[in-house]
């Protein structure tokens, strides 16, 4: 501790004296170590210290930031912020058409195919997330399931390869399905009936009118979803 009105010479900070304007007075300092954050504020020439959060900082500063989300596309479940922006998407059961390389150097094979709902979650640019669900989610513990899609993972990740995706988020969807799919990703316990070949499970839905949403594989919850925590098997 400093003697009462004095303020220790390291918190203090000054231009050059031909400047003419006087020493800055440190108000606060914010120390981040491995395992915590450490802050220090003066007060009166006294030096006090307490651990705090790095959440507790960071609200802290954003209370000087303003944030907004613009205008959202539609169908928009949820938006969050960390490095990026991310949006979550619904996207309603349809029939897509897609093409599937099977073996290079060999036309694509095409089929059409009844999808159930899904959850992409979508940053800019970037390849999404993808989960399948039975009906819109409405609350945080709703289930989701695997989607029974090529070239997605077992948490959700999907693998872009060469594709680029396009920075306006409702547009993803669209170019996920559009693009080439190939023998990636995870393609077993996708399905209850085929859990060893999704392969054989789109043969088998070829042209059906719609997905058979019994089938579908659970893998968490929306909540899961939201914070990142979808086992990756």
């Amino acid at each position: 501790m400093s003697p009462k009105g004095r303020t220790p010479a390291a918190y203090n900070w000054s231009l050059p004296s031909s400047l003419e304007v006087s020493p800055d007075e440190l108000q606060v300092r914010v120390d981040f170590y491995n395992s915590s954050v450490v802050l220090q504020w003066l007060e009166n020439g006294a030096i006090s210290t307490r651990m705090v959060s790095a959440r507790d900082i960071a609200l802290a500063l954003l209370s000087d930031i303003p944030l907004h989300s613009g205008l959202l596309p539609p169908d928009t479940l949820w938006w969050s912020q960390d490095a990026t922006a991310e949006v979550a998407l619904w996207v309603k059961p349809r029939i897509w058409s897609v093409a599937l390389m099977v073996k290079a150097g060999e036309p694509a094979q095409r089929f059409k195919l009844p999808m159930p709902g899904f959850i992409f979650v979508c940053r800019p640019g970037q390849a999404p997330r993808i989960y399948a669900v039975k009906r819109r989610p409405e609350r945080l513990k709703d289930e989701i399931y695997h989607a029974p899609l090529f070239n997605v993972f077992g948490d959700g990740r999907t693998c872009a390869g060469s594709h680029r995706y396009p920075v306006k988020i409702e547009d993803i969807p669209k170019s996920f399905f559009t693009s080439f799919f190939s023998l990636d990703g995870s393609m077993s316990g996708r399905s209850k009936k085929h859990p060893d070949s999704l392969y054989t499970l789109w043969q088998e839905l070829d042209g059906k009118r719609r997905y058979p949403l019994g089938d579908l594989v659970p893998c968490g919850t929306v909540e899961d979803v939201m914070n990142k925590t979808i086992n990756r098997n």
